[in-house]
């Protein structure tokens, strides 16, 4: 039990306090600008804050209760797996680096695409301002990844091993949520992902929507057509707000919209178009641009 509950330690976690201080970094730093315009318009807003953390927390509980099933059914397939990998080899970590990474951007890219996925991924997106403290704006719906994840363990990595990556992933994509910083020196910014990429990819801008859906390497966006640059300054939120600070409501309304849809469908093709086509999908048209900027 004990080497159980070691397992289960997250990355995350210790985090937090590191979170915290950075997020108070930045508004000090909002607070200071000269130009009084830009800081209203970037600075930290008290309500969309409090929702921030509101679902930063829940989704630590979520998550954590979700990480307990997950892992014992990881730990069923890592047993039966045809390899198993050696976690002191430093390039395993550098294998599983990628591998989650990749799988990251397949999950959020489909997370963006399909209509009962993004229901629960669209929460992370709901904000209209962009700065450190939306970056735990997180979903309380961990299945889809916790799906995503199954080859894993079959691939030979340990489970706790896939936990500690992509809580290092999450860890690293905190960073990128700000408008503090501008762009990065040239090679970090064709490699990796940045606060300028990210911004884009939280716009509800329709030259930016379904872009830039990278954790940790922009290459994979470059690499499969997904890339695009910031031009301007992004129009942060959903193509159709929610008025709302309720974490609640913030959480699942989508899911009801969609049961709604289904119930007035006409046929089961209707109504699968509804569930797992992209968002704003519609029987008689052709489907309407995504509900955001199309990942965390």
């Amino acid at each position: 039990m004990s080497a159980f509950a070691d397992n289960l330690r997250d990355p995350v976690l210790y985090a937090v306090p590191f979170f915290v201080l950075f997020m108070v970094l930045e508004g000090a730093s909002l607070a200071l600008l000269e130009d009084d315009d830009r800081a209203a318009r970037r600075t930290y807003e008290r309500r969309d804050t409090r929702t921030n953390i509101l679902m930063g927390l829940g989704s630590l509980v979520v998550n954590g209760s979700a990480r307990v099933v997950a892992l014992l059914a990881y730990a069923a397939l890592y047993v039966v797996a045809p390899i198993h990998l050696d976690p002191h080899r430093w390039y395993v970590w550098v294998y599983a680096v990628l591998v989650v990474d990749l799988l990251f951007y397949t999950e959020h890219r489909a997370a963006h695409r399909v209509r009962i996925l993004w229901a629960a991924h669209q929460a992370h997106h709901s904000s209209q301002r962009f700065n450190l403290s939306t970056a735990v704006r997180q979903k309380w719906n961990p299945w889809w990844e916790l799906i995503v994840w199954v080859p894993l363990p079959l691939l030979g990595l340990p489970p706790w091993m896939i936990f500690t990556t992509f809580s290092i992933n999450l860890i690293y994509q905190f960073f990128v949520h700000t408008e503090r910083i501008d762009r990065m020196w040239r090679p970090i910014e064709f490699v990796l992902n940045t606060p300028s990429h990210h911004r884009v990819h939280h716009a509800s801008d329709p030259e930016y929507l379904d872009k830039n859906y990278a954790g940790v390497f922009i290459v994979w966006d470059r690499l499969f057509g997904s890339f695009v640059e910031e031009r301007h300054r992004p129009t942060y939120g959903l193509t159709t707000n929610v008025d709302s600070y309720n974490p609640i409501k913030l959480q699942y309304y989508l899911y009801g919209d969609i049961w709604r849809d289904v119930r007035r469908a006409r046929s089961w093709s209707q109504r699968l178009g509804y569930v797992f086509g992209p968002p704003g999908w519609q029987p008689t048209t052709a489907a309407r641009p995504a509900t955001t900027v199309a990942t965390s």
